[in-house]
């Protein structure tokens, strides 16, 4: 889900040697870029607009066109000497079929965050957002992140972490899909701009929710996180 630390994800395990390419490494909303593929951003959100939606809009069905399928190829064939290489958008979670088709064996990695968190986060980047329908957002996105590991073997850290487990998290993360690197220093505090855990204006279902995700996550360490503020 946006907001949920995909960006520090991804930056780390670009430490560990993991090739991410061209990527946005400056933005207004993220201190250190969002690590993000500007091509890959762009064709997800092609994909979502001639569904009939957006990243903030999901679709109930996602359609790849040939010329989407056309780009989708050029894409990945620019990553062929690569070697071990990866992208990170959150888009991905509503259009991953297609990478899937393309790269059966595809690696699955996520981040989830704590659901007042993200809401919060995301109505101080869209002010005009309602907070019913950043909450919705977060549980569509991690209904399926959940999903992920539960049908194809998806790897998952939290981002509420305090720093040292959550760098330890990552360095599982790491070694558990055999990245060569040897550190996750690209990750610091400073990168989390809101640390509120309230669960009382949040419904019973996204405390479920979000304890699903902790009980699947690689730290064990994630089960002592958990709020009950």
């Amino acid at each position: 889900m946006h907001r949920s630390g995909t960006s520090a994800l991804a930056g780390c395990l670009e430490t560990y040697g993991l090739f991410l390419g061209d990527v946005v490494r400056t933005a207004p909303h993220n201190r250190r870029g969002n690590n993000e593929n500007l091509e890959i951003r762009t064709l997800h959100d092609q994909v979502l607009a001639d569904s009939g939606g957006a990243w903030d809009n999901p679709p109930p069905v996602v359609t790849w066109h040939a010329e989407h399928r056309r780009t989708l190829r050029y894409i990945i064939d620019a990553f062929a000497d690569a070697g071990r290489w990866g992208f990170k958008d959150p888009r991905t979670l509503l259009t991953l079929d297609a990478w899937l088709e393309e790269i059966p064996d595809l690696t699955l990695v996520g981040t989830f965050r704590h659901p007042a968190r993200v809401v919060h986060s995301l109505l101080a980047r869209h002010p005009s957002m309602q907070r019913r329908h950043a909450l919705e957002l977060w549980f569509t996105y991690n209904e399926v992140l959940l999903s992920l590991v539960r049908d194809r073997g998806a790897l998952i850290i939290c981002f509420d972490l305090p720093t040292a487990h959550y760098l330890a998290s990552v360095r599982q993360l790491a070694n558990a899909i055999t990245l060569a690197g040897s550190n996750g220093t690209f990750f610091t505090p400073e990168l989390r701009h809101w640390s509120g855990t309230d669960w009382h204006d949040m419904p019973s279902r996204a405390r479920q929710l979000y304890d699903r995700l902790l009980e699947v996550s690689l730290t064990p360490e994630a089960s002592a996180n958990r709020s009950h503020d």
